[in-house]
């Protein structure tokens, strides 16, 4: 989705006017932030676009996190796709389950006091977001369709063919 779009669904739900006022912009320039820009002069660099361009300037992410918090949100950067063709569902699945396992290792051994420290949710933390990182890069492999059925013939003998039944007609 453009950032343009977001902001048209968002404004479907708010009134453009209020966000003009408050804002203290004109409700025009509110408009044009919802339409797409062209070379003809509708839509403006809104805001999200902004944003965006400033986190790319600097490459600093506490941008981003800023937001996420302000919002009562939490960013975690997805993964870059290491998808390779032949890549096993079960491997995956496993990994998966690999991290979930020491997310609740580190969530039981750091309750077993009745209490949690700040260095122990920090750490339960990071384990987390780890987790949340693994199972994305699942899914992205999943949506590239870069799973392939799994080989399981290679290793089992092949059944001799039935016998075909003959009929008497």
């Amino acid at each position: 989705m453009e950032s343009h779009e977001v902001l048209k669904n968002a404004f479907e739900k708010s009134s453009p006017k209020q966000v003009a006022s408050d804002l203290g912009i004109s409700l025009s320039l509110v408009y044009k932030w919802a339409q797409e820009q062209s070379d003809t002069g509708s839509g403006s660099r809104n805001p999200l676009d902004r944003v965006i361009e400033l986190f790319k300037l600097t490459g600093d992410s506490r941008i981003i996190e800023y937001i996420c918090e302000q919002c009562d949100g939490y960013f975690v950067r997805n993964p870059v796709s290491h998808c390779e063709k032949g890549f096993q569902v079960l491997p995956a699945t496993n990994e998966i389950v690999s991290q979930f396992s020491t997310l609740l290792m580190r969530i039981s051994g750091a309750a077993l006091d009745n209490s949690i420290t700040n260095d122990e949710a920090e750490d339960i933390r990071v384990s987390w977001d780890k987790l949340k990182g693994y199972g994305e890069g699942f899914v992205r492999c999943c949506e590239e369709g870069d799973f392939e059925l799994m080989d399981l013939e290679k290793d089992v003998q092949t059944p001799t063919e039935p016998e075909v039944r003959k009929t008497l007609y």
